[in-house]
């Protein structure tokens, strides 16, 4: 089926890359994109994304060019509905999004009702573009805001947020009953995203006191105490390796160096892992070099915290 994605603006490209776990893009333009997804219901599971929408024409970015699209369209509403009109910053069009919204309405055979419609139709103007779409999912945002780490019953500061940790796991392209695994799980944020998708998680840190805290925020979760230079796994037993390298002079490490940590811990991740699968790493050093050692990079995405940290996040196979 072929779907309409109004995209977040959080990071130019991660949007994009995380609709891969669900589908294949065939076309985009600024925070929005179109792809082919074999299964509609998976696309609840995206973060980066604000609305899904079923795919229903595109024209280009004037009033009059919808004008044209609708009529083509000739759509006759089920239910009641209402038209909503999205613009993007990069879009030429200078019509009101009130206007805009009224001329989709005056299209559409139908009861309007913009308090509580049963169908919501779209119009997004993206650059030269203008998509429209029927309204199927919007991504429960707020869900992701709930489940801060702060609320967990174990918290330790600096822990990744859930909205990135889901995008991470996404990028992993890791599926339902497959197995993750986050050799550096710490609270366990990752794992939590990655039991919200119903794969099989399984953790493992060298810091006692962080896997108290990952056990305590995931019950009856196999979180292990073991150092990621020697892992304790069988080769190619894993399906998908989503970690934040630790970094900083207070982690807990059995390595000689940082470096050496680095280098060792991606000849293990790469053992453990099946062939042709992923393991997206986050680090906030850039060691392209030692893990093309391993691994071909297949994506680079760069994320800046706060003044003096980076994340530095690599998709690798």
């Amino acid at each position: 089926m072929k779907l309409l994605f109004e995209l977040s603006g959080e990071h130019p490209e991660m949007p994009f890359a995380e609709l891969e776990c669900v589908g294949r893009v065939i076309d985009r333009r600024t925070q929005v994109a179109i792809a082919e997804c074999p299964d509609p219901a998976k696309t609840e599971r995206l973060s980066l994304t604000h609305v899904v929408m079923e795919y229903l024409g595109e024209c280009d970015a004037s009033k009059k060019g919808l004008e044209s699209l609708l009529k083509r369209l000739d759509i006759h509403s089920p239910g009641t509905f209402a038209g909503r009109v999205k613009k993007m910053n990069d879009s030429p069009i200078k019509d009101s999004q009130l206007e805009l919204e009224r001329t989709i309405g005056s299209y559409i055979n139908g009861t309007v009702s913009l308090k509580s419609p049963e169908v919501e139709f779209r119009a997004i103007f993206s650059a030269d573009k203008c998509y429209f779409g029927r309204v199927i999912r919007k991504i429960d945002r707020g869900g992701y805001a709930y489940r801060n780490p702060m609320r967990r019953a174990f918290f330790h500061p600096g822990v990744m947020m859930p909205i990135i940790a889901r995008a991470l796991v996404n990028l992993s392209l890791v599926k339902e009953g497959e197995l993750l695994f986050d050799p550096f799980c710490g609270t366990g944020g990752v794992l939590l995203e990655g039991q919200l998708i119903k794969s099989n998680i399984l953790g493992m840190d060298m810091d006692r006191e962080m896997v108290a805290g990952g056990r305590c925020n995931l019950p009856s979760t196999d979180i292990i105490i073991a150092d990621a230079t020697a892992i304790p796994l069988v080769a190619n037993s894993v399906d998908a390796v989503v970690t934040d390298l630790p970094y900083g002079q207070s982690v807990c490490i059995k390595a000689d160096s940082m470096a050496g940590l680095y280098e060792d811990s991606l000849s293990e991740i790469r053992r453990v892992l099946k062939p042709e699968r992923r393991a997206v790493v986050v680090t906030h050093l850039d060691i392209a070099r030692i893990a093309e050692k391993e691994f071909k990079i297949v994506q680079f995405h760069s994320q800046r915290v706060h003044k003096s940290l980076t994340r530095r996040i690599m998709v690798l196979e």
